[in-house]
């Protein structure tokens, strides 16, 4: 069973970047596929960002193109999600999410483990 564990989340001023980290155990990371998601309160979870399992292909909603950036270190089971130019309508429960194909996917139910979330909220 894979374990999830994001963090780096915070309260930013709009413009104001953060880092967020996802730490995984109990799996086979550098196999995986991962993918990043939010949910702002009274919305759906939507898809934010994904990336292949060696980081060479990376795909992104139109929404944070050119903001955002997916990362991952497979020697440290991490992968990250840089956010910059952040705006409050990027505040949400951030959560990372891992697929037992070396693919990345922008589809909620092709990811199996999911972690708690990490909480991002951005003022005006």
């Amino acid at each position: 069973q894979v374990q999830l564990v994001e963090s780096g989340g915070g309260l930013v001023q709009a413009g104001g970047s953060l880092r967020l980290s996802c730490a995984t155990s109990g799996g086979i990371f550098s196999s995986y596929g991962m993918g990043w998601f939010r949910q702002a309160p009274g919305k759906e979870r939507e898809f934010v960002a994904s990336i292949d399992w060696n980081g060479r292909s990376t795909y992104y909603a139109d929404f944070v193109k050119g903001r955002f950036t997916i990362s991952r270190d497979n020697a440290k089971n991490t992968v990250y999600l840089q956010m910059n130019s952040l705006k409050p309508e990027d505040t949400a429960l951030y959560y990372c999410a891992s697929r037992e194909r070396p693919s990345g996917s922008s589809r909620i139910y092709d990811y199996g483990s999911w972690g708690q979330g990490t909480q991002v909220t951005v003022s005006s």
